[in-house]
């Protein structure tokens, strides 16, 4: 694959015979080489746990690679816009958070800070503490973190989760007019269209990163089509060699000068196995699947109140939705409303003025995946709420979710995000929970599973209460009920 061009400047970034791995079962890069030119604008592309995030600290450099350089132009400055808020900046003040940003101590943070805010389009008061914003807000203070250090080389990792739609057009609109190079992981294909100038590819299997100019949907296309002739290609490949060696077996047996034919057929076959690309894995998607849930009879959830946030201040409103087996809701509204809190006051069963029907049993997709315990292997993560089956159907479950023997073993902890969003929806198969509580699934999982997951969702026979700022997915699901907390 040639060496991708931009017409943007010289290079800043370049990444040369780049090996690295964690272990042997995960190697991540192979003698990669690839450059970033000043200005350019680049998506990050790959499969769940291929490593997207791993390139990232490689350039801020927190990993050293195993073999080759990571080569940055000497003077230029590099920021993050990380995926969650770090656990020990949550109890620090607006203004401490950014102080964080620079190893030195900043005088002039306070004007800063406030011009940084703005540029997210976030209103915020400098004293208020991280952990008191909403996950929607909490995105656009990363956003921010990043932007007040004003860096030549901006990494941005998912930085749609979370956002609304008015957040989302604001970030695209700063991206577009951003005079620096970009580089972002999102699986938000529209979103990287609207800006991004060409792709790397990351392949799990292969360890290799390709480099494509174009718009991200043209790239994805052009990659799918790669693909296709490929498979079809290799698919011609075997036909001739399978026949070969039915040929050459025959003539083997028949001894003399026929040896001689089925050697030279021999090295024939093996010219022919050489030809035969390795193929690609990037477009593997999750299996078809369905959650179960348990017949009750008669109302599962009832809401009487909401818990809304007004004006800095958490409220409680009236109102009336019940859910029943197959009936599904939808809350929506503005970032900082509230919706992550209720949910998750729901889900502990805090939520006050809520019944839950005799024998429920709830299943609750954290944005932030905290009901998830790191500390466990995934296959322990499914088998602590499997509610019936043997240990050969607990992996038929977790290979529909591309979880593999090898993965399996793994601590949920050393995940990738997009991999900790796939284990909730295996362990919610394994559970076959009658209420379904999602708080933004969509987030982290690649474009390519979500309509395989909506369609699980839409056949679902429990009760299911979703938040998501995706209105692809959303529209979907078929959702009995509406409730929109902004137009309290």
């Amino acid at each position: 694959m040639a060496q991708i061009q931009y017409n943007h400047g010289d290079v800043i970034l370049r990444f040369s015979d780049a090996s690295f791995a964690y272990n042997e079962r995960r190697p991540i890069l192979d003698e990669v080489n690839f450059a970033v030119r000043e200005r350019a604008k680049v998506a990050l592309m790959g499969q769940n746990g291929s490593g997207k995030s791993t390139i990232f600290e490689m350039v801020l450099g927190q990993l050293k690679l195993n073999e080759g350089a990571v080569n940055i132009r000497k003077g230029a400055s590099i920021a993050i816009a990380a995926q969650v808020v770090a656990r020990e900046d949550l109890e620090k003040t607006v203004l401490d958070f950014f102080q964080g940003a620079f190893k030195q101590k900043v005088y002039d943070i306070e004007p800063r800070a406030k011009k940084a805010l703005d540029a997210v389009n976030l209103t915020a008061p400098i004293e208020k503490k991280v952990s008191q914003f909403s996950g929607g807000e909490q995105a656009r203070l990363l956003l921010a973190f990043a932007l007040i250090q004003n860096p030549d080389i901006l990494l941005l990792d998912e930085p749609t989760n979370n956002l609304d739609k008015a957040g989302i057009a604001h970030l695209t609109k700063f991206l577009v007019e951003y005079e620096k190079t970009v580089i972002v992981i999102s699986h938000d294909a529209q979103f990287l269209n609207a800006f991004t100038q060409g792709v790397l590819y990351l392949d799990i299997y292969k360890q290799k990163i390709e480099q494509y100019v174009g718009d991200y949907l043209k790239v994805v296309e052009e990659i799918r089509l790669q693909i296709d002739r490929e498979r079809r290609e290799n698919a011609r490949l075997e036909r001739d060699i399978s026949n070969r060696k039915d040929q050459m077996n025959f003539f083997a047996q028949k001894g003399g000068h026929m040896r001689d034919v089925a050697r030279k057929m021999r090295e024939a076959i093996e010219e022919l196995e050489e030809q035969l690309v390795e193929m690609r894995h990037e477009d593997k998607t999750i299996a078809q699947f369905r959650i179960p849930s348990p017949d009750i009879v008669g109302p599962i959830v009832k809401l009487g109140a909401v818990s809304i946030v007004k004006n800095g201040k958490s409220v409680s409103k009236k109102t009336n939705v019940t859910l029943k087996k197959g009936q599904a809701l939808l809350i929506s509204g503005p970032n900082g409303v509230g919706k992550t809190t209720f949910l998750k006051k729901l889900a502990a069963g805090e939520a006050k003025d809520v019944e839950f029907g005799d024998g429920v049993t709830l299943g609750y997709y954290a944005q932030d995946f905290s009901a998830l315990d790191e500390s466990k292997t995934v296959f322990e993560s499914l088998l602590s709420v499997m509610k019936q089956g043997s240990e050969e159907e607990l992996r038929s479950c977790a290979s529909r979710f591309l979880f593999d023997d090898a993965l399996l073993r793994n601590h949920v902890g050393s995940l990738s995000e997009g991999q900790k969003g796939l284990l909730c929806f295996a362990r919610f198969m394994a559970q076959q929970p009658s209420l379904l509580i999602l708080d933004e699934p969509t987030n982290h999982i690649n474009f390519r599973h979500l309509p395989i997951i909506a369609k699980a969702l839409d056949e679902y026979q429990g009760a299911l209460i979703v938040v998501s700022h995706m209105a692809e997915f959303t529209e979907q699901i078929k959702f009995d009920e509406t409730l929109d907390l902004g137009a309290f």
